[in-house]
C-alpha cells in the first residue's frame, strides 16, 4: 500500500483527548485512552499532532454546552487535512444536530453509551475521505458490562462508575434524556476493575454514577450499594480509601448507613445532593420535599459516624422560588451544617419540564441569592474545618503548589513559600478543599499522617506527624457535631 501524502499510515497514529464536565466523563475518558492505546495510538497533549482529536463534551447546562462548543469550534479552526474531530460524550448525544451546524468541522459524534467503540471509529475516520462524518449514537448492539480497562493511578486515586443513566424525575435535569434510564454495571465486572485499580497503585476509590444508591434497582434489587460496598472492601484489602458520591435523598437506607460506619475503608464521607431546603421548592423540582426525613437522617448518620463530613448541592432561584422560600433554604443549611456545599444557578435547559415554567426567576436575584448562600456556608464552613484543628488524620497528597496572597495571613506564611498539596477523608478531588503542608515536597500518590494546626474558610493547614500502625481513616476523633 503506497503512503498517502495526507494520510500517513506508517507511523503511530496519535490521539489528543480533552474531557469536559464530571468525572463520570473522564471514566468514559479513561476507557477511550485505554482502549486506543492498546489498540498501537499514543497519547499527544499537542491537538497539533494528533491524527484524531476527541473532546468528551458536557451537556449539563448551558455553561458547560458553549464551553464544549468553543473548545471544538477552536479545534476545527486549527485541524489539519489529516486530521480528524470527534465529539464525545453528552453534548453528542443530546444535541448533536446543534453540534454539527455549529461546527461543521465535526467529523464523528460518538454517544455516551457508544464510547467503547472509539477505536472501530478512529479507524473508519482515518481510512475515510476528508468531509465525510459518522455518527455513533444511541444503544450499543451488545450489552456492554461497562468496564474500562485503565492504566495504573500514579495520583494515588481512580474513580469507579458503577451505573449509568437515571431514573429520576428531576423537573430541571436533562440527563435522562441522553443518558437513558438506569443501567448497573454486573457486580463481577464492577469488582474485578477495582482490583485492577488499586493493583495499579490506586490508594483511593472514588464511587460514581447519576446515582449511586439506586445501584441495582434496574436488576430487581433495590438498595444493593451496602451489598456493593462490602463486596468491594473484601474484594480489595489492600484499598485505604472508598468513597461515596452521589447518594439520592430518600435511598440512604439504615442499612448503608450500617456498612458505611463498619467498614474501615470506608470514609466517612457522603455526598448527598438535595437541590433545595424548602418544601414547595422541592415540589416544583420534582424532588422528596420531606425536611423531617432530611433531619432523621442526618441524625441516623452523625450518630453512626461523628467525624462524618456531609456534602451537598443546592440550586437557586429555581421557577417560582420566592424570597421566602429562598429564606428557608438558607434556614435549612444552617440548621443541618454541611461541611461541604456547592450552590449552582438554576439554568432553563430544553426538553426538561422546568424549561418553561411559569415565575422565572430573573438572572440578578439569582446571582444576589448565590451570593448569600455562599457567605452563609463560608462561616459554617469555617466553623467545621476549627473543629478538626488538633486532629491527626491521613492524607493523599495531591502535588504541589505555592502559598497565594490570599491564604498566606492564614499560615502566617510569607507569599509564595512552597507547600504541599493533599486531601484528607473529608475532601473529594475537584470539588472540595485540600490539607496544605508548608515546607513539605512530597510525591503525588504518597499517603502520610498529618496533624491539623489551622483551619481557613474552605482548606486546612497541616504539619507532618509520625506515623502509627493504626488502620482507619484518622487518628484522634473530633469533639462529636450534633445537628443543631
Amino acid at each position: 500500500m503506497s503512503k498517502s501524502k495526507h494520510h500517513p499510515t506508517q507511523r503511530t497514529p496519535t490521539y489528543y483527548l480533552l474531557t469536559l464536565g464530571c468525572p463520570k466523563n473522564l471514566v468514559d475518558s479513561e476507557g477511550m485512552a485505554m482502549l486506543l492505546q492498546r489498540d498501537g495510538y499514543r497519547a499527544t497533549a499537542n491537538p497539533d499532532r494528533a491524527d484524531v482529536l476527541i473532546v468528551n463534551t458536557c451537556g449539563f447546562l448551558d455553561a458547560a454546552r458553549e464551553e464544549s462548543i468553543a473548545t471544538l469550534q477552536e479545534l476545527a479552526a486549527g485541524k489539519q487535512r489529516h486530521q480528524r474531530l470527534v465529539a464525545a460524550g453528552c453534548l453528542a448525544q443530546r444535541d448533536g444536530d446543534e453540534v454539527v451546524r455549529r461546527v461543521p468541522g465535526v467529523d464523528a459524534l460518538l454517544g455516551t453509551r457508544r464510547w467503547m467503540e472509539i477505536v472501530p471509529l478512529a479507524a473508519q475516520l482515518r481510512a475515510g475521505r476528508r468531509g465525510e462524518r459518522y455518527a455513533l449514537l444511541g444503544d450499543p448492539e451488545r450489552d456492554d458490562d461497562g468496564t474500562v480497562l485503565r492504566p495504573s493511578a500514579p495520583s494515588g486515586s481512580a474513580y469507579l462508575k458503577i451505573s449509568d443513566g437515571c431514573n429520576a424525575p428531576c423537573a430541571f435535569c436533562s440527563i435522562p434524556s441522553f443518558k437513558g434510564k438506569l443501567h448497573s454495571r454486573p457486580l463481577p465486572a464492577i469488582l474485578d476493575e477495582a482490583a485492577r485499580l488499586v493493583q495499579g497503585g490506586a490508594h483511593e476509590l472514588i464511587i460514581v454514577a447519576q446515582d449511586s444508591t439506586d445501584y441495582g434497582r434496574d436488576r430487581g434489587e433495590p438498595d444493593s450499594l451496602p451489598q456493593l460496598l462490602s463486596a468491594l472492601c473484601r474484594r480489595t484489602p489492600d484499598l485505604r480509601w472508598l468513597r461515596l458520591m452521589y447518594a439520592y435523598p430518600g435511598h440512604v437506607s439504615d442499612r448503608l448507613i450500617e456498612v458505611m460506619a463498619s467498614e474501615p475503608q470506608i470514609l466517612h464521607y457522603l455526598d448527598m445532593p438535595l437541590q433545595h431546603g424548602h418544601p414547595d421548592t422541592l415540589r416544583r423540582m420534582r424532588r422528596p420535599s420531606s425536611s423531617t426525613w432530611v433531619y432523621k437522617t442526618v441524625d441516623k448518620l452523625r450518630a453512626a459516624m461523628p467525624d462524618l463530613a456531609l456534602r451537598s448541592t443546592f440550586i437557586v432561584g429555581f421557577p417560582g422560588e420566592s424570597e421566602a422560600e429562598f429564606q428557608g433554604l438558607l434556614d435549612f443549611i444552617q440548621a443541618v451544617q454541611f461541611d461541604k456545599l456547592g450552590v449552582f444557578k438554576f439554568s432553563a435547559e430544553p426538553g426538561t419540564p422546568a424549561f418553561d415554567l411559569p415565575d422565572q426567576v430573573a438572572e440578578e436575584v439569582k446571582e444576589e441569592r448565590w451570593h448569600r448562600v455562599m457567605a452563609a456556608q463560608q462561616s459554617i464552613s469555617l466553623a467545621r474545618n476549627q473543629a478538626q484543628v488538633g486532629r491527626r488524620l491521613e492524607v493523599l497528597v495531591e502535588g504541589m503548589g505555592q502559598v497565594d496572597g490570599q491564604d498566606a495571613a492564614g499560615m502566617a506564611l510569607p507569599s509564595g513559600a512552597p507547600l504541599t498539596l493533599a486531601r484528607s477523608y473529608r475532601d473529594a478531588p475537584e470539588v472540595d478543599g485540600l490539607v496544605l503542608l508548608p515546607g513539605q515536597a512530597l510525591p503525588a500518590g504518597q499517603m502520610v499522617a498529618a496533624t491539623i494546626s489551622g483551619a481557613l474558610a474552605y482548606d486546612l493547614v497541616g504539619e507532618l506527624a509520625p506515623a502509627t500502625p493504626t488502620a482507619g481513616l484518622s487518628f484522634q476523633p473530633a469533639a462529636e457535631l450534633t445537628l443543631i
